[in-house]
């Protein structure tokens, strides 16, 4: 990257409020072509806010945007493409029932005497998927493809619109470690081809192998702009919190006791009617923490289903305590004990309309604490929600707040608040940390230990590696709907890579 070469984007002196609260303060940013700027920050710093003004969602209320060292007005997303700006979002935007080529190309559509040139788009998505290595089938529907191949699709969409701007909003989140790799080969390719790209990221490891500039954002203010060279984990994770922070879990030994969740040769279907979960068996002792380990789509999905009372098994046995749940739905498997950290906080975990009051009640809110005589005591309900969300440090707004306002990050922090707070048996953690900051992670963790030593019984599913190891007293690892290994955390990363793609490893068991 050359220093002399003028910037594509500069954003100066950008500030931003919401009523009383300052999203943006005079925040300078700026990124050259062929360059990679990685933007970091807590959760509700001010990231997707400065981005968002960038791509024309929200109007400024002080600064200016410059785009090739030109003034702009930048009114609507419309006017962003028109100006060269494409934006990922860390949520698709995307038409599940149409093909990928349809999704591409909505709204600049190609077409020949006055009708829809589907062979003139799926050309150009070919020759774009080619160039840049992201690789799709034009005539798949979007609900039919992977999380991975929805992302490549809206990279796609931004690039037929000719983006030399690529904003990439938190592209990593959903993805599994191949497709990260992927992804990172991909951005490579678009910054030998003369792209700015900006990249937003709460993961440290992988800000660091990708981006050329680092900028750190805390509470609506930079903080700091460094050079990838010399920075390391601690130091940004420093300069992102403000604090020192562990970047690895500390926790005692565990001390467990009697079976909280024991799942017995459980058969679960999908949605296509075919077997995900075959024969399973796995057992989650009081004052322990199992992680589940494995490739998406091995079946985890579906045995968190049918574990939380989403999903009816085909057969077997999924006891709380001695008490068999399976098939009896949700309800029952609240009242039985089960706390469920969702994987997917906007679509299970939380609902958006309603305010944090009520999200936070959503399993108490029957309860003669928070109901009588056919009414909600409101009043209850959003005392208890400020004492939570200090206590989870949610930013963005108090009890009257709607889940909607809220950064990904700080929504995930409700989901994980009202979890905990519901004092289980069992608590299943799906993702639990996925979209948040290098400190609210820490204090999840942390969390999650503390649950542990309640005498919790804990099954933490993840696809990060560095969780799979830091939290677990014992990990299992699933393959094609099948628990095929049993390790301990100290397990290397080969032996676990070996039995998540379905070689063949030596169990060993696990004394505690």
């Amino acid at each position: 990257m050359a220093q002399s070469t003028p910037p594509a984007l500069a954003l100066k002196e950008i500030t931003k409020k919401f009523g009383s609260v300052v999203a943006n303060d005079r925040v300078d940013f700026d990124v050259v072509p062929g360059e990679v700027h990685a933007l970091l920050g807590e959760n509700g710093a001010g990231k997707s806010t400065l981005m968002s003004v960038l791509y024309g969602l929200y109007k400024p209320d002080a600064g200016e945007i410059l785009i090739d060292g030109k003034t702009v007005e930048i009114e609507s997303p419309a006017s962003a493409i028109a100006l060269g700006i494409g934006m990922v979002h860390q949520h698709f935007m995307l038409v599940p029932v149409m093909t990928v080529a349809e999704n591409i190309v909505l709204g600049q559509e190609p077409t020949r005497r006055w009708r829809l040139d589907l062979k003139a788009a799926r050309a150009r998505v070919r020759e774009l998927s080619d160039r840049y290595g992201l690789a799709v089938d034009p005539d798949a529907r979007i609900e039919n493809v992977t999380v991975g191949a929805q992302q490549r699709v809206e990279i796609l969409k931004a690039l037929y619109r000719d983006a030399r701007i690529l904003v990439l909003d938190e592209p990593t989140a959903v993805l599994t470690a191949q497709e990260v790799r992927e992804l990172i080969t991909v951005i490579n390719r678009l910054k030998e081809d003369g792209r700015a790209i900006v990249f937003i990221s709460h993961k440290l490891g992988e800000v660091l192998q990708v981006a050329d500039r680092i900028t750190v954002l805390r509470r609506g203010k930079k903080v700091d702009t460094v050079p990838r060279a010399g920075a390391t984990e601690l130091s940004l994770a420093r300069l992102v919190v403000g604090r020192d922070v562990m970047l690895s879990a500390e926790k005692p030994a565990g001390r467990p006791g009697e079976a909280l969740l024991d799942v017995r040769d459980l058969h679960v279907r999908d949605d296509r009617d075919l077997e995900k979960v075959s024969g399973l068996s796995l057992a989650v002792r009081a004052g322990e923490i199992v992680a589940l380990a494995g490739v998406d789509g091995n079946g985890q999905q579906e045995l968190v289903d049918a574990i939380t009372g989403m999903r009816a098994p085909r057969s077997g046995a999924v006891a709380i305590d001695g008490q068999d749940i399976a098939g009896k739905g949700v309800r029952a498997a609240t009242e039985a004990g089960v706390a469920h950290i969702a994987e997917d906080r906007q679509l299970r975990g939380l609902v958006l309309p309603f305010t944090l009051a009520e999200n936070l009640a959503l399993r108490e809110y029957r309860s003669p604490e928070f109901s009588g005589h056919g009414w909600l005591r409101l009043g209850h309900m959003q005392q208890r929600a400020e004492k939570l969300l200090a206590e989870f440090d949610v930013r963005g707004g108090g009890a009257e707040a709607y889940a909607a306002a809220l950064s990904g990050g700080n929504q995930q922090k409700v989901a994980v608040a009202r979890e905990i707070a519901s004092n289980p048996k069992v608590l299943v953690a799906h993702q639990p940390t996925r979209g948040l900051d290098v400190g609210a992670i820490e204090f999840v963790h942390r969390r999650l230990i503390a649950e542990r030593d309640k005498g919790r019984a804990v099954l933490l599913v993840s696809l990060e590696y560095e969780e799979v190891k830091a939290l677990p007293d014992r990990i299992l690892v699933i393959y094609e709907g099948e628990i095929v290994g049993e390790f301990p955390p100290e397990a290397s990363e080969e032996q676990l890579g070996v039995a998540m793609t379905g070689g063949k490893t030596e169990r060993t068991e696990v004394a505690l």
